[in-house]
């Protein structure tokens, strides 16, 4: 029962903010489910991709997914997602348990500095896309009137840098990497934010199938019953959290995201380096 409850919330996290499913799935399959730091990277990166890919066809349904951008995002992850697996296995499970919080706290401040200076960009992700054609209009990749994404060479060879770090993450991490995805896009392309959050689903859906695969080939162990108890969690959760991002809003969301990444991230350190042992 725990494990379809620890799955819905990786899925409500990835449905309301297209990213943060890993932060969470890694945490709570080795403290939550006693499992292994290695196995759970692996559970976790194949249970994110499939939820992710769930909620990749609800934009595509809604056309608000950039399919070009996300495969160029795509191909430079997936390409290095497996050096990222061969580099995890290199360093020790404790170092990457403290390396993986250290990743949290510093994305999570961030999170938290963007959303008082930047209080437009941190409003909540809505469902409702009429009023995303303008962010869209003014974007570095321009739109033609046809309404397609215009992808410069210079937009392109922001994209694939941008891939190859998530990639490196997501194998490394078990990180979907969506948490990077979405601001990285906003930030090469100024798309919507509701045009991010389904191209970042997509994305982390490709790549997690690159790192899956490395880590089985790796011999990581992924226990089948679980995994599959994780992704129902994980697809319900989707599913409530695509619903509720249409009427949740403000920059409270998104301090209760970051606030939630900065306890557990600060649980993982005081464990692993045994500060108050």
């Amino acid at each position: 029962m725990m494990t379809v409850i620890f799955g819905v919330l990786v899925g409500l996290a990835l449905g309301l903010t297209g990213g943060g499913g890993s932060i969470f799935a890694v945490p709570l399959l080795i403290y939550g489910l006693n499992v292994p730091p290695r196995d759970a990277v692996a559970i976790s990166l194949i249970a994110v991709a499939v939820t992710a890919a769930f909620g990749a066809v609800e934009g595509a349904l809604r056309r608000v997914l950039e399919w070009r951008a996300a495969a160029i995002f795509a191909a430079a992850g997936v390409a290095f997602a497996p050096a990222g697996v061969w580099l995890g296995d290199l360093v020790p499970s404790g170092v990457t348990v403290v390396a993986f919080a250290g990743l949290m706290l510093i994305v999570a401040v961030r999170m938290i500095l963007k959303s008082y200076r930047l209080p437009e960009q941190a409003r909540v992700i809505r469902a409702r896309v009429a009023n995303d054609a303008a962010a869209d209009a003014a974007t570095v990749c321009r739109y033609s009137t046809d309404g397609r994404l215009r992808l410069t060479a210079r937009c392109s060879f922001a994209l694939l840098g941008a891939g190859v770090l998530v990639g490196v993450l997501s194998g490394f991490f078990g990180v979907g990497g969506g948490f990077l995805i979405v601001p990285a896009l906003i930030m090469v392309t100024e798309m919507g934010i509701h045009r991010a959050v389904s191209t970042s689903l997509l994305v982390i859906a490709l790549v997690g199938v690159s790192g899956v695969i490395s880590a089985v080939v790796a011999g990581r162990h992924i226990e089948p019953v679980l995994t599959s108890l994780f992704i129902l969690g994980g697809i319900l959760g989707m599913g409530a959290g695509r619903v509720l991002a249409r009427y949740l809003a403000g920059r409270t969301l998104q301090f209760v995201f970051a606030a939630g990444m900065i306890v557990i991230g600060t649980m993982m350190l005081v464990e692993r380096l045994g500060l108050f042992s």
